[in-house]
C-alpha cells in the first residue's frame, strides 16, 4: 500500500514538475499532439521535458524549430523510468 502511494505522488510531482520546467516562450506556442501519422521536420530540439519515474506511458514534451525557423511544441507518450526487471 505504501509503495503504491509512494508512486502516485511521484507520477503527481513529475507532471507538476514538467509542466513548471516549461521554457516560457514555449507556453506561448500551441501544445500539437504527436501521433504515428504526424510529420515531424525537427532542425533543431530546444527542450525536452524529463521522463518521470514511473512504470506506466506518461506524457513528455519536446520543443523544437523546423527547417523553416517555426517552433513547435509536441506532446508524446514515453515509458517511463521506473521499471525494474527481475
Amino acid at each position: 500500500m505504501k509503495a503504491a502511494l509512494l508512486m502516485i505522488a511521484i507520477t503527481g510531482f513529475s507532471a507538476s514538475a514538467m509542466a513548471a520546467t516549461l521554457p516560457d516562450a514555449s507556453s506561448k506556442i500551441p501544445v500539437e499532439q504527436y501521433t504515428y501519422s504526424t510529420p515531424l521536420d525537427i532542425a533543431k530540439v530546444v527542450w525536452m521535458s524529463t521522463i518521470p519515474i514511473s512504470c506506466d506511458v506518461v506524457p513528455a514534451r519536446m520543443d523544437y524549430i523546423d527547417s523553416k525557423g517555426k517552433e513547435h511544441l509536441i506532446e508524446y507518450q514515453v515509458m517511463g523510468n521506473g521499471c525494474v526487471d527481475g
